[in-house]
């Protein structure tokens, strides 16, 4: 199968610090189809030559395993191609399309690696151009929109160009090998789906935290904040995975159908409950591995005075059959104590404890990054002579070390599947729109508190007010048990 993608944003951190290693790496593994072009279009001038040595400078910034050695560059470096575009000018899209036409390849995959307020006018010219025929696919990545009218009005502008089954709403999370096994886990054995259900468990966490704080992006960050980026995105498809209904088949729109259900179940919040069960919360200057960091507001390009979260923490419920009562923990953060995500599925105590000693419960521990496996956690009697006391033991299972050779990267399964064509790990507009729909009002309530997101020092787990929210359901967050 021949195919040309083509980069919008080509020389921008996305494509260089992402998006080409990832490809690198189908490459170097087999996978990438072999008839193939990459084209990156940006505003500079530059020749095919230039860019391919602005990539290779740029690898040195690459994980050391995953850097090319010259051989392997100088051979990858003859799929790069760069063509100069003003992305407002008719005329350079007309030129685009001749450059593709020229060669007719089965597949054109466009990856908007731009600002989203670009898609717009992007996926207008596109159409106009006649780059939407029924071979062409279109990847956009997220924020996608600021709130629900503008996600709406991309995916306005975007269906007035392409048909839905030719857009490709990525969230890298959901290429996360991990992430894909959420399904396996459920649906491709028999042990756990029996106990999925409100009988069973008592309350499940999602955490993704992060060490790092926003860097040199405190700009864009500023404008964005843990809910937008966070929240709206990660957290939700991870809450859909863990609590769809089974499909009927492993079709993407019959998995897309359940995970809109899921969204459309989750508990609409007031401003009520959002004061009592939301927790917002921005850093200050502390201590991660025994080096100070500075604060959100002493970070490069944070306007001074900036309400903008760092940190989110909330409750929230499904409410249907199969979770009604269980309470979903879901945290976000920059600049907390280490970075980790992880889901913990913590089942109920048995009803009538027979053995002196440990009570703790059951629980499931899905581990997505930096880790990528699952931790069973039970209990088990030493064997001592101490009589039948129970101690906690636990069951792990690593991924990575089991299937090393054959797991890849969370931009590389996406790039591939876009250009296979496979849209089950993507995002359908109506689950986008949905999930802005349902944090909007998150939003708003924080757009009218005059407090202000509650400090937390760099290197802990957020405001204790995160600790508080779920202590009052007796629970509390898994590194704390």
């Amino acid at each position: 199968m021949s195919f040309d993608l083509v980069f919008f944003g080509g020389t921008g951190d996305l494509a260089w610090r992402k998006l080409v290693p990832a490809l690198f790496q189908a490459w170097r593994h087999g996978k990438l189809p072999a008839d193939g072009r990459i084209l990156a279009v940006a505003r500079d001038e530059r020749s095919d030559d230039d860019y391919r040595g602005f990539i290779r400078e740029r690898f040195v910034e690459v994980d050391s395993a995953k850097r090319p050695n010259d051989d392997e560059f100088s051979r990858f470096a003859e799929l790069l191609h760069y063509r100069r575009m003003d992305l407002s000018q008719p005329e350079h899209y007309a030129g685009l399309r001749q450059w593709l036409d020229d060669r007719g390849a089965d597949t054109v995959v466009l990856y908007l690696a731009t600002a989203p307020y670009l898609f717009p006018v992007i996926c207008k010219q596109l159409g106009t151009a006649g780059l939407n025929s029924p071979n062409v696919r279109v990847v956009l990545e997220k924020p996608l929109g600021h709130d629900l009218a503008s996600a709406r009005e991309i995916n306005r502008v975007v269906r007035s160009a392409f048909a839905e089954s030719q857009a490709y709403r990525i969230d890298h999370y959901l290429g996360k090998p991990s992430v894909q096994n959420l399904m396996a886990l459920r649906f491709g054995n028999a042990l756990f789906e029996p106990l999925w259900r409100r009988e069973s468990i008592a309350n499940i966490q999602i955490t993704l935290a992060e060490a790092l704080g926003v860097g040199t992006r405190g700009d864009f960050y500023d404008q964005t904040g843990a809910l937008r980026d966070m929240v709206q995105n990660h957290a939700l498809q991870l809450l859909t995975m863990i609590a769809m209904e089974p499909p009927s088949t492993s079709d993407a729109d019959a998995i897309r159908d359940e995970k809109l259900k899921v969204l459309k179940s989750l508990r609409p919040f007031t401003p009520e409950s959002v004061a009592r069960d939301v927790v917002r919360g921005q850093y200050r200057a502390g201590t991660i591995d025994g080096r100070a960091v500075p604060g959100y507001l002493d970070e490069p390009k944070v306007p001074a005075g900036s309400t903008t979260e760092t940190f989110v923490a909330l409750r929230t419920e499904v409410q249907n059959w199969r979770w009604a009562g269980v309470p979903f923990y879901l945290r976000t953060g920059k600049r907390l104590a280490s970075r980790h995500a992880q889901i913990v599925v913590n089942f109920r105590p048995v009803p009538h404890p027979i053995f002196p000693g440990s009570s703790r419960a059951n629980k499931l521990v899905i581990n997505l990054q930096p880790e990528d496996g699952l931790e069973l956690h039970l209990l088990a009697t030493k064997g001592s002579s101490h009589g039948e006391l129970l101690a906690p033991v636990s069951l792990d299972l690593d991924f990575d070390k089991a299937f090393a050779s054959e797991r890849v990267g969370a931009y590389e399964r996406l790039l591939l599947d876009a250009i296979a064509g496979r849209l089950n790990l993507f995002v359908r507009s109506d689950e986008q729109e949905q999930a802005w729909r349902w944090v909007e009002p998150i939003a708003h309530a924080w757009a009218s508190d005059p407090n202000g997101p509650r400090p937390y020092a760099s290197g802990t787990w957020g405001p204790p007010a995160s600790s508080a929210m779920i202590a009052r359901d007796g629970s509390t967050w898994d590194e704390e048990q």
